[in-house]
């Protein structure tokens, strides 16, 4: 079986790449050199290429415009690739009759309230970032049938940039770390986030759904834990509001979703987000980032 992979080299793409290899699976890794998703022309040259070398399964779409304030200013380069360039893969996976797995965000929603959201609930973003996203869903949904939706949100791994780095780096300069505490939701580990997809893209149980690490926390009790179980005893961490953290893009402030549809699928729901944390850690202290 082969599976192609877009931003294979990001922090959730590597991880998949490797979790489809531990199974046998032979995965195509493509990045920005290898593959420019906002040319519709250089999509088709590669995808078709490696399917009639030898017949694709899927494609999983990991690559993404990701920098959520810088996205404000720059919204049409934003559309290119997050809206545009996931319609380019959508249009070839449905000539080729190829699954497509397209990971989104909890972006999508407003954000409003605090029941968690379900993957069929009405869609309002609220920044640039999460309305592209949403145009992807739109053309994965207008394009294909064999598809399917991941969204996920507050993601961490051991490549790139995200939450746990920073506040790690942070803490080496700072004493004092004001950290919003009114936006819930759940952190997802890209290694067991691989895991699922894996698991998922081999099936034809198709559609929208939610899949983050168990459990819910707001940025500020995601910090104090972070802290805690990285044994930083000497910074002093202030909850703040919203309006006293104000950001470019508005986030939204309810990031809650509901996973049950990976029960009713079969699916197994990822580790505590905690667990993971402290996988993540272990691997972090030993340098392997």
């Amino acid at each position: 079986m082969r599976i192609l992979v877009t931003g294979a080299k990001g922090q959730l793409g590597s991880d998949l790449v490797k979790e489809l290899e531990k199974r046998g699976i032979e995965a195509i890794g493509v990045d920005m050199q290898e593959m420019d998703i906002t040319s519709a022309s250089q999509c088709r040259e590669i995808i078709e290429k490696e399917h009639n070398s030898s017949a694709l399964e899927a494609v999983i779409h990991c690559a993404a415009y990701t920098a959520v304030d810088k996205a404000e200013d720059e919204p049409e380069l934003v559309r290119s690739v997050n809206a545009y360039g996931t319609e380019n893969i959508a249009v070839i996976c449905r000539d080729l009759d190829i699954k497509m797995l397209y990971i989104s965000t909890d972006y999508v929603f407003d954000g409003e309230g605090t029941r968690p959201w379900e993957p069929d609930d009405k869609r309002n973003p609220l920044n640039v970032y999460g309305q592209m996203k949403y145009e992807g869903e739109l053309a994965v949904e207008k394009n294909l049938e064999k598809y399917f939706i991941v969204r996920i949100s507050w993601v961490f791994g051991l490549k790139g940039s995200n939450f746990v780095k920073t506040m790690l780096s942070l803490a080496q300069s700072r004493d004092e770390l004001r950290i919003v505490n009114d936006q819930t939701g759940s952190p997802t580990y890209t290694p067991d986030l691989s895991v699922l997809l894996a698991s998922m893209v081999v099936t034809d149980k198709y559609g929208r759904y939610h899949a983050t690490n168990e459990g819910v926390c707001t940025w500020y009790e995601f910090a104090e834990e972070i802290f805690k179980q990285a044994g930083i005893k000497d910074i002093k961490l202030i909850p703040v509001t919203s309006q006293e953290f104000i950001t470019k893009a508005k986030r939204p402030h309810n990031s809650r979703m509901d996973k049950s549809k990976l029960d009713k699928n079969g699916f197994k729901r990822l580790p505590s987000w905690q667990d993971a944390l402290k996988r993540y850690l272990d691997e972090y202290m030993k340098g392997q980032y």
